[in-house]
């Protein structure tokens, strides 16, 4: 390393003595410069070889050359030159005197940093010994110190534990001076702050103060609860609670007896009362749940008012509907099911007007009919399942039930406004063996009545054929029965609780729709050989009705939710290909989609037949038209009339009676379709077939084609229903049609 001194010496003068190696970087830097300033590259490749004078005599030989008069230049060069030779040595001297006294700074931190390092070392070898020390002479004190908050947590837990027994033993106190008192209001309000400590005492271990806060709570709950509801049931006498009549021949309990407003004020009072030790009652009471396997919704219990309102009404119920009474038959599900309407109506108007206002002013968000309905439903629920097992497998008894459970929901929900999250029957009859047996029993009534309705004598004949209005799709008496049993099917499972029950019953339906396509498929073969007949085209029209309405049922909003339902359901089991579950997600495709298929490529196939029948007539009644020859007529000017051929006759005789005979049997959709088709058919016929057999120019085709014309514009070919009155053939015959 050089010293300082030496580090720091910049050269005295610029062209002082130098190393060989610092005169070779000048050099080189004068070469880049001077090869720069010209752009030469050969020039730059000389000055890497070293060889200066080659250089040198290079650049002058190019600037110069053999002209004297370049010398002129050399005055300009020589000043460039030393320009930037003057440049070159300022910043070789300005590099050479900055670089020493960076390094010189750098050593000196480093030293510096070295130094600090040292002690900070130093510092911390002392700091640990020191820590390492004080460590042992305080671990004595520290075990008496852990040993002493020990001591000091459990006494608060102690006194922490006398306090919480001192409290409840306060509010028990509290309590029982309220009741000497008989200030009942104050000791159901003691009551809810003590139900409060047993809820936030929950998550403690202390089992023994869990027990006797449960305990204190249950003795004074029941003491409270049995007063006050001694005095309700009595103010429930004074209006004679229950309405077993209808409202209109109720005489008291909506009318004003004597001491209403005493009575009623009572009523508030202590309805109030039975709301505060709602809290302590939901804590002690279990309510009753049907088994797990019902998947009832979770909701709370009935309020406690609403419970002993409800009680001379259950006793009624288990009375008349348990046992061996003789109004419990279990074939007869009806009477309890009418028997819980009846209370709900009955008891209704009071709920509405003398219940409902207390429940508002005291602040919860409860519906007094509700909460009276959901305890009456309750005994329903329970019934349901205990009668089902026993007529699981009776058809006829299992299909009543359900019948009348079906009624039941249905003015429950419509008329009293039950909502359909609250636990229903349905819920019961979703239950997995109830639900396999209801679907097993529903297809096979199912199937029973398409039998029954295609065995009909009127299974062909449209009920609307006299009434033009309403028989525009002429729909045969079997096709529109069998809508209206899947629309009555939908009817009757729309209102199950899950998704996966729904499309269970709509797996159900288009099974069933793909049978009753089966059966009209084997019908129709059985009518082949008469495609013109009433029996098939009245099953055409019903294939044709089947389709639409499952296309109109496809935008209904109940299937579109059953869609979405579906897509969820095939994405989790993989069983549909992406581009199917995207078409279901767009909504470019439906549920029914399969089945709609099937029954157009029926239909189709159908009227394909039909076409393919008449266009055959058509062809036999041709045949003497098409061995006219056209050359051995007279021209049109020779004639003074035109007129129709004679053999075209029974060409146009078949079509007009088969589209009038068709026009009568197939609904307007399909005639459209037929006769459009059979006209194509017939226009390639005409043009090609009978021009052919003709032998007929083109001066001939032309006029054949104008003839075709005539008859279109004369509505031949169009439908009876589409052509001007008074058509006929004298109409038709002013052209010589056809040659």
């Amino acid at each position: 390393m050089l010293p300082a001194a030496e580090i720091g010496k910049a050269p005295a003068a610029p062209c002082c003595s130098e190393s060989g190696n610092e005169r070779k970087d000048v050099e080189e830097k004068n070469d880049i410069n001077i090869a720069a300033l010209f752009g030469n590259e050969q020039v730059s490749e000389d000055t890497d070889n070293g060889d200066l004078t080659s250089y040198v005599s290079a650049f002058i030989e190019k600037e110069v050359g053999n002209d004297l008069k370049s010398l002129k230049k050399l005055d300009k060069l020589i000043e460039q030159m030393t320009e930037n030779k003057m440049q070159l040595e300022e910043q070789v001297l300005t590099i050479s005197s900055e670089i020493p006294k960076r390094i010189q700074s750098a050593l000196k931190n480093a030293e510096e940093s070295k130094q600090f390092l040292n002690q900070f070392l130093e510092q911390e070898t002392h700091l640990f010994s020191s820590i390492n020390s004080h460590l042992l002479t305080a671990q004595p004190w520290m075990e008496d110190l852990g040993a002493m908050i020990n001591q000091i947590e459990e006494i608060e837990r102690h006194l922490a534990y006398l306090k919480w027994i001192s409290q409840i033993e306060e509010l028990s106190d509290n309590i029982q001076q309220y009741l000497m008192t008989n200030n009942v209001p104050e000791a159901a309000s003691t009551l809810v702050s003590m139900a409060e400590l047993d809820i936030k005492l929950q998550e403690s271990s202390c089992a023994h103060l869990l027990a006797f806060m449960r305990a204190t709570v249950k003795f004074w709950h029941k003491i409270l609860k049995d007063k006050l509801t001694s005095d309700f049931e009595e103010v429930l006498a004074q209006l004679h609670w229950p309405f077993i009549t209808p409202p209109q021949s109720q005489t008291v309990g909506l009318s004003r007896p004597a001491g209403a407003p005493e009575i009623y004020s009572n009523l508030e009072t202590l309805f109030c009362q039975l709301l505060k030790l709602q809290t302590s009652d939901e804590l002690l009471t279990e309510p009753k749940q049907l088994p797990e396997k019902y998947c009832l919704p979770a909701s709370p219990s009935v309020i406690l008012p609403i419970q002993i309102m409800l009680t001379p009404l259950q006793k009624r119920f288990r009375y008349h509907f348990r046992g061996n009474r003789q109004t419990n038959v279990i074939s007869k599900p009806e009477w309890y099911l009418a028997q819980v309407l009846m209370w709900i109506g009955n008891h209704t108007q009071f709920l509405d007007e003398k219940i409902q206002p207390i429940l508002d002013k005291v602040g919860p968000s409860v519906n007094a009919r509700l909460e009276f309905s959901r305890g009456l439903m309750m005994l329903v629920l329970e019934k349901l399942a205990a009668d089902i097992p026993c007529l699981l497998y009776d058809d006829n008894l299992f299909c009543h039930l359900v019948d009348e459970v079906l009624l039941f929901e249905r003015e429950l929900h419509s008329l009293y406004g039950y909502p359909s999250t609250f636990a229903n029957c349905m819920h019961i009859l979703s239950e997995d063996t109830c639900f396999q047996r209801w679907l097993t029993v529903e297809r096979k009534f199912a199937l029973q009545k398409m039998d029954s309705m295609l065995s009909s004598e009127a299974a062909w004949i449209s009920q609307y054929k006299d009434i033009t209005d309403v028989d525009e799709m002429k729909v045969p008496d079997c096709a529109e029965t069998f809508m209206t049993l899947l629309l009555v099917i939908t009817d009757r499972y729309k209102n199950l609780p899950t998704a996966s029950r729904k499309l269970q019953f709509l797996e159900l339906q288009k099974d069933l729709v793909d049978d009753f396509r089966i059966r009209l498929t084997q019908v129709m073969k059985e009518e082949t050989r008469a495609s013109l007949g009433f029996r098939y085209c009245a099953i055409l029209n019903a294939v044709n009705y089947i389709s639409t309405v499952l296309a109109d049922w496809a935008d209904n909003v109940f299937f579109l939710q059953l869609q979405q339902a579906a897509l969820e359901v095939f994405a989790e089991n993989n069983t549909l290909s992406k581009l199917q579950l995207g078409q279901l997600a767009s909504m470019e495709s439906s549920v029914f989609d399969d089945m709609i298929n099937l029954l157009e490529r029926l239909k189709h196939d159908m009227l394909t037949r039909q076409v393919d029948h008449v266009f055959r007539e058509v062809k036999d009644a041709a045949k003497l038209y098409t061995k006219e020859r056209w050359l051995s007529l007279p021209s049109q000017s020779e004639q003074a009339v035109m007129s129709l051929s004679s053999s075209a006759c029974p060409l146009l005789l078949t079509v007009r009676d088969r589209l009038l005979q068709l026009e009568e049997q197939l609904c307007f959709s399909l005639f459209t379709v037929f006769w459009q088709v059979l006209v194509e058919k017939l226009d390639v016929y005409i043009y090609q077939e009978v021009s052919k057999s003709g032998r007929r120019s083109g001066a001939l085709m032309a006029k054949c084609q104008r003839s075709v014309y005539c008859f279109e514009s004369e509505h031949w070919l169009c439908p009876p229903s589409e052509r001007r009155p008074a058509v006929s053939l004298r109409a038709a015959s002013c052209h010589r049609g056809l040659k």
